[in-house]
């Protein structure tokens, strides 16, 4: 039976005693709860329950309030296998207010959502202590050099896997170097004796188990013991059990059936040898898992030339402040980011963009630090400093991407989850058949296929398949400048069948020119345009910025009761007049007739640009054409999804006209125009017919679109919100990034399925040829020795295949 415990959560919303009973009687409501309770004054609720916390959350916001809750990372040691991860799992979330846990098998990093009031990191830490698993808290201050763990690990392996292999070599010298040298082991039984050579090989195996191979015994017995077996029980009851069996017969040969006493020294000493040399070379595939990270923190300069009003001054990064003035020398990287304020020149910004061309920068352009100066002494100010800045957060994102666990791996926790238990009872039916039916000497023969099955079982390559892929793909996508914010879009990517863009800002430069304006008779292009950049001068919108470049010189009359139309246009009132600024349909809904405007008005649309509509005085006086170029890249970028088998849609809040210039001209499938911001989401859900979709944007307007699809897609050079609101970042403005992005999910995906297939089939063929299923066809039965060195190479297989994802390059950049 569950053990009943009280969980405290800290609530968000609650107003009044009828907030009080709904969630009262939400949470009543479950099945494991025998009590709730919730205080208005203190934002509380406590619950009495026998289940885990995470359904209890789920109660409450789904009556529309929320729950406090904050991120734990753990660095966890001894993890070998998938059956480890499951268990570690299990026990985190046996915690009283874990909400969700993850581990990470490739990292050695559990990732824990707790509610806020709840289980502290230290508490976790106990959790998993008791299960095990050694583990810590990951802090701010605590956070360890990325790759170091795995490096202090890859040493210490190194170490043990050396002494065990020069312990084991006598061993296997004396146990089979007859079949290399015939007489040897009858020249060394002639100066110390059959028994003699027993009790060597006696010797070295234990000083093999005892020294080396002590972690197996050390954690796996333990386990074996509460009843939850890992890798490391299996390696230590195979070993211990050719140990136990030779140590018998060396010592006490009449306890066993004649012609039974046999020795198996040199199997035990050379599974344990074989399994270290396996996670040596696994620790060190592993760091190279992890290498996106180092990478991105080797950007980073240690310290910052500051200007001071005594000189500069080399001040550590960590003592910046927004405000500072930094001085940054050609070819130095920039600290931290800012803007210049003194200075011209180029800057390589491939590190957060993936293009390889310096950009121009001059006073009052943003700098991102990280990036490299170039051959001019730039000063800047520094306005974002730690872990604000861009570098910082792209480094977040990449970390919390790998550590992510996908959906796709769900069914290798449900398998790994019974799997040992199964091998120790394939192993225990084995033997039990070979005493039972096999040939003389029969206990010998069951000994073997018993120790086999165990050593063979190894699920290391099925906890490793999905983590492995992940990080290395989040890795190298970090580097061509696709950042994966949440870690089920890497896997939700490769399954969508129509990509949509917004136009302005994704597909277009998004710096519209004014161009052509037609005029209704008597009008004056200046005294028009005067009288509309007034009204413009009150807006942000990219529009408004090109009517403002196009105005005559001078001052302009002031604006006043200015009202912006969300996807309309601008209302107001310039020198006493009413003047309405837009769409077509911003007149329509103050009842102005287009007139002899009409017609010049779909004209310039045909030709692809936006047609602004001005109206002064309820009366239609001029269209103002404006164009925004098509970027060079965007029908490459069309043209490779296609390629891709995937479609694409245009959606905007253009007129059909302009939308349908603008598509026919990129070879889009699809137009959808003239939607208002929110009707983005509808025209989303129209499209979603057709399978799972993905959207495309970089405006604030693209907020909801981006959050509603299934996998929304921001260029870096957008909003800061719509980065937010989106699953994958593109630092890039470049739209083929969308169809490397596709590239990356893609080709990770397959390497995850490739991965699992291996590991499961691996599995599934070698535990019969152990258990000895070929044996009456052939005579064959798989050493354990050789069980072992099989059982390495299949993670070391996984994890080569893994390895595989760092060549993957961008699409061809060759057609513009």
């Amino acid at each position: 039976m569950t053990a009943m415990t009280t969980t405290r959560l800290r609530l968000e919303g609650l107003h009044c005693a009828g907030c009080v009973a709904r969630v009262e009687r939400a949470l009543s409501a479950l099945p494991d709860v025998t009590g709730a309770r919730v205080n208005l004054a203190a934002a509380t609720a406590e619950i009495d329950h026998s289940g885990p916390a995470g359904p209890l959350i789920g109660a409450v916001e789904r009556e529309g309030f929320g729950v406090a809750r904050h991120a734990v990372t753990l660095a966890v040691e001894g993890a070998s296998c998938a059956s480890c991860v499951g268990r570690i799992e299990t026990a985190l979330m046996a915690v009283p207010g874990v909400v969700s846990a993850t581990m990470n098998l490739a990292s050695g990093q559990a990732h824990v959502t707790v509610a806020d009031g709840t289980a502290d990191p230290m508490a976790l830490a106990r959790a998993l202590s008791d299960a095990g698993y050694p583990a810590q808290p990951i802090g701010p201050d605590t956070a360890p050099v990325p790759g170091a763990a795995q490096a202090a690990q890859g040493r210490a392996l190194r170490r043990r896997t050396w002494i065990a292999a020069l312990l084991a070599l006598p061993v296997v010298a004396l146990e089979m170097g007859g079949h290399i040298a015939p007489g040897l082991r009858t020249a060394a039984a002639g100066i110390v004796g059959e028994q003699g050579l027993r009790i060597l090989s006696f010797v070295l195996t234990t000083a093999i188990l005892a020294g080396p191979g002590r972690p197996f015994f050390a954690k796996g017995v333990p386990l074996l013991l509460r009843g939850a077996p890992d890798m490391n029980a299996l390696v230590a009851l195979g070993t211990g059990a050719a140990w136990g069996f030779s140590t018998l017969a060396t010592f006490a040969p009449g306890l066993l059936p004649a012609g039974t006493a046999h020795v198996y020294y040199e199997a035990a000493a050379v599974i344990v040898t074989l399994i270290l040399l396996g996670r040596t070379l696994e620790a060190r595939a592993r760091g190279r898992t992890g290498a996106a990270i180092t990478a991105l923190l080797a950007l980073r300069p240690d310290t910052a030339r500051v200007v001071t009003p005594d000189g500069v001054e080399l001040r550590p990064l960590a003592t910046l402040r927004p405000g500072d003035l930094l001085e940054t020398l050609p070819g130095e990287r920039i600290a931290t980011d800012g803007r210049i304020v003194e200075g011209q020149g180029a800057v390589d910004e491939s590190m957060l963009t993936g293009e390889p061309m310096p950009v121009d920068k001059a006073p009052g352009d943003p700098v991102t630090g990280g990036t490299v100066n170039g051959p001019a002494a730039l000063r800047i100010r520094a306005t974002r400093v730690g872990g604000d800045t861009a570098l910082a957060r792209i480094v977040a994102m990449v970390e919390a991407a790998q550590g992510a666990k996908l959906p796709v791996q769900a069914l290798a926790d449900r398998i790994t989850g019974v799997f040992v238990p199964v091998v120790l009872g394939v192993a225990g039916l084995s033997v039990v058949l070979w005493l039972a039916l096999g040939p003389a000497p029969a206990l010998g023969l069951a000994l073997v296929a018993g120790v086999s099955v165990l050593i063979v079982a190894c699920p290391c390559a099925m906890g490793l398949a999905t983590p492995t892929s992940v990080m290395v793909g989040t890795g190298r996508a970090a580097g061509m400048g696709i950042l994966f914010r949440k870690g089920a879009a890497l896997q939700a990517l490769a399954g969508v069948a129509t990509i949509a863009f917004d136009k302005t800002g994704t597909l277009t430069e998004g710096r519209p020119a004014l161009g052509q304006v037609a005029l209704a008779e008597g009008q004056s292009r200046d005294a028009v345009l005067r009288v509309v950049a007034a009204l413009e001068a009150r807006s942000e919108h990219p529009l408004a910025r090109a009517i403002l470049a196009a105005a005559p010189q001078g001052p302009l009359p002031p604006a006043e009761a200015v009202e912006a139309q969300p996807g309309l246009g601008l209302t107001g009132r310039v020198e006493g007049k009413s003047v309405l600024v837009g769409t077509a349909r911003l007149m329509a809904r103050a009842g102005i007739a287009p007139g002899s405007l009409d017609a010049a008005a779909e004209g310039l649309a045909a030709t692809g640009a936006t047609p602004v509509h001005v109206a002064i005085d309820g009366r239609a006086v001029a269209v103002l054409g404006l164009s925004d170029p098509i970027k060079p890249a965007s029908r490459a970028a069309i043209d490779a999804l296609h390629a891709m088998g995937v479609r694409t849609a245009l959606i905007t809040g253009d007129t059909p006209a302009t939308a349908r210039a603008v598509a026919q001209a990129l070879g889009i499938d699809r137009v959808v125009a003239g939607v208002l911001p929110g009707g983005k989401v509808d025209a989303l859900n129209d499209l979603r017919a057709a399978g799972p979709l993905a959207f495309v944007g970089d405006g604030l307007n693209d907020a909801p679109a981006l959050a509603a699809a299934d996998i929304g897609i921001a260029l870096g050079t957008g909003t800061d919100v719509a980065i937010e609101a989106a699953d994958v970042v593109l630092m890039a403005g470049d739209p083929r990034a969308v169809a490397d992005s596709l590239h990356v999910s893609r080709s990770t995906m397959r390497n995850i399925r490739q991965n699992l297939f291996w590991a499961f089939a691996y599995n599934s063929a070698l535990i019969p040829v152990a258990a000895g299923v070929l044996y009456p066809l052939n005579g064959m039965l798989l050493s354990p020795m050789l069980a072992a060195g099989a059982m390495a190479l299949s993670s070391l297989f996984v994890l080569s295949n893994a390895l595989r994802l760092r060549s993957l390059a961008p699409l061809d950049r060759s057609v513009t």
